[in-house]
C-alpha cells in the first residue's frame, strides 16, 4: 500500500514532535498557530499565521496574566482575524501594524524579543496608533468576557438574574 503525503506548506506531526518546544512556544504551520505543549491550535482565515502568533504575544504583553494559558489570548484575538476577513482595511491595519512592530524590534521581529520589557517598550512607542488602539480596545472585551476565566479573577458573573448584588455578598467586603 502506497503512502500519500500531504504537500501543503507546514510541518508534519513527526517533525513537530522531533523539534520539541521550550516553554510556551507557538509554532506557525500552514494557516495555523499551534501550541503543541498545551494541545491547542488556531486556524487563521484572513490574517497570516505569523500575524496571529504575534497578536497572541501582543495580547499577553498588553494584558499580562501569568495564570492564563495562551489559548485564552488566542480566543481573544480570533475576532481580529474574523473582522479582517470581512474588512480589507482592517486586515491592512493589523498586518501593517504587526509589520511595523517587527521592524521596530529588529532582526527576529517582535516575537524574537525574549524580554517582555523590551516588547512593552515598543508597544509604548505605538500606543497612540490606530493599530494599537484597535487591538487593545477589542482585547479588553474579548479577553475578559470569556466565562471560563471569570473564576480565575474571582468574578461570579452578572447578578441581575440572581436578584442583584445586595443579596449576593455586597456587604462582605473583607479587603476594605
Amino acid at each position: 500500500m502506497a503512502t500519500i503525503y500531504d504537500n501543503r506548506r507546514g510541518i508534519s506531526r513527526r517533525e513537530l514532535l522531533k523539534r520539541g518546544t521550550v516553554g510556551a512556544a507557538l509554532i506557525v504551520s500552514g494557516r495555523a498557530v499551534i501550541s503543541p505543549e498545551n494541545a491547542w491550535g488556531l486556524e487563521a482565515t484572513a490574517l497570516s499565521p505569523e500575524t496571529v502568533a504575534t497578536l497572541i504575544l501582543i495580547a499577553r504583553d498588553i494584558y499580562p496574566h501569568d495564570q492564563l494559558a495562551d489559548r485564552f489570548y488566542a480566543i481573544a484575538i480570533k475576532g481580529q482575524d474574523t473582522r479582517a476577513a470581512k474588512d480589507a482595511s482592517h486586515k491592512a491595519l493589523i498586518e501593517d501594524g504587526v509589520a511595523d512592530l517587527d521592524k521596530r524590534a529588529g532582526s527576529g521581529g517582535y516575537r524574537g524579543l525574549s524580554w517582555e520589557r523590551d516588547r512593552v517598550a515598543i508597544l509604548r512607542e505605538i500606543e497612540t496608533t490606530p493599530f494599537f488602539q484597535a487591538v487593545r480596545g477589542d482585547l479588553v472585551v474579548s479577553l475578559y468576557d470569556q466565562k471560563e476565566l471569570w473564576p480565575i479573577f474571582g468574578y461570579e458573573g452578572e447578578s441581575y438574574s440572581e436578584g442583584g448584588y445586595i443579596d449576593r455578598g455586597f456587604n462582605d467586603i473583607e479587603w476594605l
